[in-house]
């Protein structure tokens, strides 16, 4: 087991691997940025490095700072948390070329799963269903043009190295697709230093369901049940939640053991996700895997008990599994809202800035994952998420509830919060019902779309 474990990331995710490395007794180094030199996690860490300035390209993403902290302080993991260099495969290499173990998946199977056209290619061999498209990357809008007649439209330009929503549009018809190849060309380059996209058949209202895996170094490969990541704003996931109101157990077993055979196919190590998208019809595709533990995590150590960064340090340590398949029971339902520093009325603009009131909802069935407190300053150069609410109880509708009540009970003023807009969602009938799509947010509520 790890004596001291070097945390490369900020925010919640930070205190969450804080707390996991306590209770395990493993000491912890925190790194930050100037703009952090307050936040909660340096203090909350054993030892604290400040790895340069406000920017995250100076800081979270300076990896030769990142590790002289680490050999500084003399620590023997680092773990990545997520976003910034979590799913990074060089930097997973220099770690270990360091000697220093990375906690997350190997080199290679960040590289080979970030690849989506090369990812797509794997599950196809693995006997996984794709969504019909393009195997390779488009390099002409002749090739898009063609590939989109040949699965018929509405279709979808992806950023083959890309996610969380950049280098991607839908298209309707021809004149669309060739103004959008070009412009998810220009994303993804900016974006992730690569300019390659494919196209793919647009699945209209589907839902967006992805299985947690747990896979050690000996072989042996499973998954704790699937996460509902339906409610989502431009591809970024507000809502979470387990287990599915649309999979039942028939469909639970197969889409599971797909997903470890997906996992198995990839040589993949540590916690990840295979994520799939469900249509109407009760088909599902595979469209890409997270190598790395993901932001909605909790609602699976909800219903499942299972600590998922303990399991992500125990398998970095080189330990094995001690659960089986046949031993995961999922009980009740947990929900989880991300509450961001973003005004939902006006396009979900940023709004950072001092927070003079906090106050944590609490009670039976309440879990907050946050780094917040009153008199913190929210810094802009950073993502939003302030906080995590996750709820829990004996039926999904049980869980709602509570999410209504914790959400009233939840303050941080004055500056502007999603907490309004979950109450909102809390509250209608058809999300009462389960009955939401990828576009749910479009077709219930009239957001404003700022100026983002």
């Amino acid at each position: 087991m790890f004596s001291k474990i070097l945390i490369a990331n900020r925010g919640e995710i930070a205190i969450r691997v804080i707390r996991a490395c306590k209770e395990m007794g493993i000491r912890t180094v925190a790194v930050y940025s100037e703009a952090d030199r307050n936040s909660l996690h340096v203090r909350l860490a054993d030892e604290a490095i400040c790895v340069g300035g406000a920017k995250a390209e100076q800081s979270y993403l300076n990896i030769p700072a990142i590790i002289s902290a680490a050999e500084i302080t003399d620590v023997d993991g680092i773990h990545p948390g997520y976003g910034f260099l979590s799913q990074n495969a060089h930097f997973a290499e220099i770690c270990e070329s360091c000697n220093i173990t990375f906690i997350g998946p190997s080199a290679q199977a960040i590289r080979l799963m970030g690849d989506k056209l090369a990812a797509k290619d794997l599950m196809r061999k693995a006997g996984i269903p794709i969504i019909p498209g393009s195997m390779t990357a488009i390099r002409s809008k002749e090739e898009a043009l063609k590939t989109a007649r040949r699965i018929q439209y509405p279709v979808i330009v992806k950023a083959a190295g890309g996610g969380g929503g950049r280098g991607m549009r839908v298209c309707h018809n021809d004149v669309r697709l060739i103004s959008a190849l070009m412009t998810c060309q220009a994303e993804a380059q900016a974006s992730f230093g690569n300019s390659d996209v494919f196209v793919e058949k647009y699945l209209q209202e589907p839902r967006h369901i992805e299985f947690q895996i747990l896979a050690d170094r000996f072989g042996h490969t499973m998954h704790l049940g699937e996460r509902d990541c339906t409610i989502q704003r431009r591809h970024q996931k507000l809502i979470e939640e387990a287990p599915s109101p649309a999979v039942d157990p028939k469909l639970r077993r197969k889409m599971g053991e797909l997903a470890v055979r997906a996992a198995k196919a990839a040589a993949y190590t540590s916690v990840g996700t295979v994520e799939f998208l469900l249509d109407k019809s009760g088909l599902f595709y595979f469209i890409e895997m997270n190598t790395r533990i993901q932001v909605e995590h909790p609602v699976t150590e909800m219903v499942t008990g299972i600590d998922l960064i303990k399991e992500q340090i125990r398998v970095g340590a080189g330990e094995s599994l001690t659960l089986k398949q046949d031993e995961v029971r999922l009980e009740g339902a947990a929900i989880e809202c991300r509450i961001n520093a973003e005004d939902p009325t006006n396009g979900f603009s940023p709004c950072p800035g001092l927070i003079t009131m906090y106050h944590e909802p609490g009670g039976r069935g309440v879990r907050v994952d946050s780094y917040v407190f009153a008199g913190y300053d929210v810094p802009p150069h950073y993502d939003s998420l302030l906080a995590k609410v996750i709820t829990v109880g004996p039926t999904r509708q049980d869980a709602i509830r509570v999410m209504q009540r914790a959400l009233e009970e939840f303050l941080i003023e004055p500056i502007r919060t999603t907490i309004p807009l979950h109450q909102q969602i809390m509250s209608d009938p058809t999300f009462w019902r389960g009955q939401i799509t990828t576009d749910y947010l479009d077709r219930q509520f009239q957001l404003g779309e700022g100026n983002d």
